[in-house]
């Protein structure tokens, strides 16, 4: 069985038979409006994200699969707070997130990220927000994390 793996990353939902996945897939005989159909079918939840997407294709049968990467935590980060970039310059400010909004992160990401428990977890999302320059109930993410270690916030 010969193989050929196309890498790309998209747009959740809004893949296209252009670059990068359309010329890539062109010469493999497949057909690129299913694969394209089947990329946004299955990255439809990560609307305005990007998200890292691999579609291996079978040369001799030209069936294929897709699958599909998590998107960054940054990325979910970002959409959870409704903005596009993170912080220019050190200590500077740009947003804030709930506690629960990490743990949808958490949820999501639950998968691909370390940890045993929800808090361990939820500690790197925030470690994440502190380098991004967004704080998390108002407080510095390294207070949250001081607060979930010594078991006065529980998750």
């Amino acid at each position: 069985m010969s193989e050929s793996t196309i890498s790309g990353l998209v747009e959740g939902g809004k893949a296209s038979a252009g670059p990068p996945l359309g010329p890539a897939l062109g010469p493999l005989g497949v057909n690129i409006n299913e694969v394209i159909g089947e990329i946004n079918r299955m990255t439809s939840s990560f609307s305005g994200i990007k998200v890292p997407v691999k579609v291996i294709v079978d040369t001799a049968t030209k069936k294929f699969k897709v699958e599909i990467g998590m998107p960054p935590t940054s990325a979910l980060i970002l959409k959870e707070i409704g903005i596009q970039k993170g912080a220019k310059a050190k200590g500077e400010v740009i947003g804030n997130i709930s506690i629960e909004q990490v743990k949808r992160i958490v949820e999501a990401k639950s998968s691909s990220i370390y940890g045993k428990s929800l808090g361990e977890k939820a500690k790197q999302v925030l470690g994440t927000c502190k380098s991004m320059g967004i704080t998390c109930e108002s407080a510095d993410p390294r207070e949250i994390i001081r607060r979930i270690d010594s078991g006065e916030l529980k998750l």
